[in-house]
C-alpha cells in the first residue's frame, strides 16, 4: 500500500471514529460505518477513498442543477458579503426577486412565504388555511384531507398529514384534524378496479369524506401531484382535474405540496402543470435552490393574502422563522431558476425519463419487477416476490439490489419506512444535467443487479 493511500485510510478511520461518537444519522439504525462524501461535480459524487457514485437519486430528490456549481457558489459569496441576513419582518432584493421568479413559473398571482423546509412550508400552508376560514366566519373549517402513502414532513402537523404509518410509530398523537383516503393506486387499486373500466373511484372518494366528515369542518386538501416518496404512486391523467373540481364544489382549498415535483422534476416547471389545475396554495423546497441552500417556500392565492390585511389585532399572520426569506439562500434559490432556464433543464428532466423509459423496456420484464412507474425524470420500480400475485418483494430482497447497486457505483433510493410490508419501490431522480451515457451506466448497473438477484 502506498503512503498515499495509508494517509488516506487514517484520514477515513479518524472521521469515523468521530462521526461514531457525535453524529446521529438521519433514516437509520446506529450506523457505524456511513460512507463519507468528500466532493460532487455533475451527476458524480466522491467518497472519501476517491470511489466516485453516479447520484442516481440527486441527493434526496434535490440537487436538480447538479453538484459543483460554482456559479451558485459565487452568487452565495458576493451575497454574503453584502447581506447575509435580514429581518423576516422587514425584505430583501433577493427575497423579492426570487417571489417575482416563483410567480412567473406558477404563472399566475401568488404571495410568497419563505421557511427553510417542505415540512415548514406545509406547517405554514395547513396554518393560513385554517386562519383565512376564520376570518371567512367559517371558523368551523379546519380539517385536512391527505392520502395514504403519501409524506408531507416531519414536522407534528405535517407528520400528521403524512400517510405513512411506520413514519408515525411512537410519536403519535400527531396534529389533529388529518383525514386519510386511500390514493390513486392502479397497480394496485384499494377500490378492486382497473383503469380504463373504473369510476375513478379514487377521486371520487374525497366527495364522500367531504359529505361523511361535514363539508363545513373540510378547510383543505393536501397532495403531491405524484406521490414520490411513498412508492412514486402515478395517478390517473383525470385525477388530479376532478379533485379539483370537488374542492371547488365544496368550497374547499387545494394544496399542492411540490418540494419534489417542482423546479422541474416533473418535466415541467411544477407538477400540477402536467395536469392543468391551478392550486390555492402551492408549498416548495428541494430543487427551490438545488439544496446549495436550505430554504422553501408557501405560495398562496393573492385573493387568499388579502383577508389578512384586516385590522383586527389576531388578522395578521403570526408566524415567524429567523431564517426565512434569508438573503444568502434567496440569491442562491434565484440562481438556481435561472440556471434551470439558461440551460433549459426542465425540458432536459422530462428528456431523462424518457430516456430512462426507453433503456428500462427489457428490465421491466424481469419476474422481480411487476411495474416502472415514471413522472419527468422521477421513476419508482416496484418489485415483487412473484407478478402474477403481486406479493411484495421482500426487504432483503430490495436492499440486495441497492447494495449492488452501489458497490458498482449507482446510488438509488427506496420508499424506507412508509406502509409495513411494503417498501418494496426503488426509485430514481437524477440530476437533470445527467448525460445520455450516464443514463447508459445506470441501466447497465440496474440490469446487472437485477441479473445477480
Amino acid at each position: 500500500m502506498s503512503l498515499e493511500n495509508t494517509e488516506t485510510k487514517t484520514v477515513k478511520e479518524e472521521l469515523l471514529e468521530k462521526d461514531r461518537k457525535y453524529v446521529w444519522h438521519h433514516m437509520s439504525p446506529h450506523n457505524d460505518n456511513p460512507t463519507i462524501f468528500v466532493s460532487g461535480e455533475g451527476s458524480w459524487i466522491t467518497d472519501v477513498d476517491g470511489k466516485r457514485y453516479l447520484d442516481g437519486m440527486s441527493g434526496l430528490w434535490c440537487v436538480n442543477v447538479g453538484h459543483g456549481r460554482t456559479e451558485i457558489a459565487e452568487k452565495a459569496y458576493e451575497q454574503m458579503k453584502t447581506l447575509a441576513y435580514s429581518l423576516p419582518t422587514q425584505s430583501n432584493e433577493p427575497a423579492i426577486r426570487l417571489a417575482e421568479k416563483i410567480n412567473e413559473w406558477l404563472d399566475g398571482e401568488y404571495r410568497i412565504f419563505f421557511s427553510n423546509s417542505g415540512s415548514e412550508a406545509n406547517e405554514v400552508a395547513f396554518k393560513i388555511v385554517r386562519q383565512y376560514y376564520h376570518q371567512k366566519g367559517e371558523s368551523t373549517r379546519y380539517k385536512f384531507i391527505s392520502r395514504h402513502r403519501a409524506y408531507h414532513g416531519n414536522s407534528m402537523g405535517a407528520l400528521g398529514a403524512t400517510g405513512q404509518a411506520s413514519r408515525k410509530v411512537k410519536y403519535e398523537p400527531l396534529g389533529t384534524g388529518f383525514v386519510h383516503v386511500p390514493p390513486p393506486y392502479c397497480y394496485r387499486c384499494p377500490f378492486g378496479q382497473t383503469l380504463g373500466s373504473c369510476a375513478f373511484e379514487c377521486a371520487q372518494i374525497y366527495e364522500e369524506v367531504i359529505n361523511w366528515e361535514g363539508a363545513e369542518s373540510v378547510a383543505g386538501v393536501i397532495l403531491e401531484p405524484v406521490i414520490t416518496g411513498g412508492g412514486m404512486i402515478v395517478p390517473p391523467p383525470e385525477y388530479l382535474s376532478m379533485v379539483r373540481d370537488i374542492c371547488d364544489k365544496y368550497g374547499v382549498m387545494l394544496i399542492v405540496d411540490e418540494v419534489i415535483c417542482g423546479a422541474g422534476r416533473s418535466g415541467q416547471r411544477f407538477g400540477h402543470q402536467n395536469f392543468g389545475v391551478k392550486p390555492d396554495v402551492v408549498t416548495m423546497a428541494k430543487g427551490l435552490t438545488s439544496a446549495y441552500s436550505p430554504l422553501s417556500a408557501t405560495a398562496v392565492r393573492a385573493e387568499m393574502y388579502e383577508s389578512f390585511k384586516e385590522k383586527e389585532a389576531t388578522s395578521h399572520f403570526r408566524h415567524i422563522n429567523t431564517f426565512a426569506g434569508n438573503p444568502v439562500s434567496c440569491a442562491v434559490g434565484l440562481e438556481n431558476m435561472n440556471i434551470l432556464e439558461r440551460e433549459d433543464l426542465v425540458q432536459r428532466s422530462a428528456s431523462l425519463g424518457e430516456g430512462l423509459r426507453k433503456r428500462f423496456e427489457v428490465l421491466s420484464e424481469h419476474p422481480n419487477i411487476g411495474e416502472i412507474r415514471y413522472f419527468g425524470s422521477a421513476c419508482g420500480i416496484e418489485m415483487v416476490e412473484d407478478r402474477a400475485t403481486k406479493v411484495p418483494a421482500a426487504a432483503e430482497k430490495v436492499l440486495r439490489i441497492i447494495q449492488l447497486c452501489k458497490q458498482k457505483g449507482l446510488i438509488i433510493g427506496r420508499n424506507g419506512d412508509t406502509v409495513p410490508g411494503f417498501a418494496n419501490v426503488l426509485t430514481l431522480a437524477p440530476p437533470f444535467v445527467t448525460t445520455d451515457s450516464e443514463l447508459d451506466f445506470i441501466a447497465e448497473v440496474l440490469g446487472q443487479a437485477f441479473a445477480e438477484l
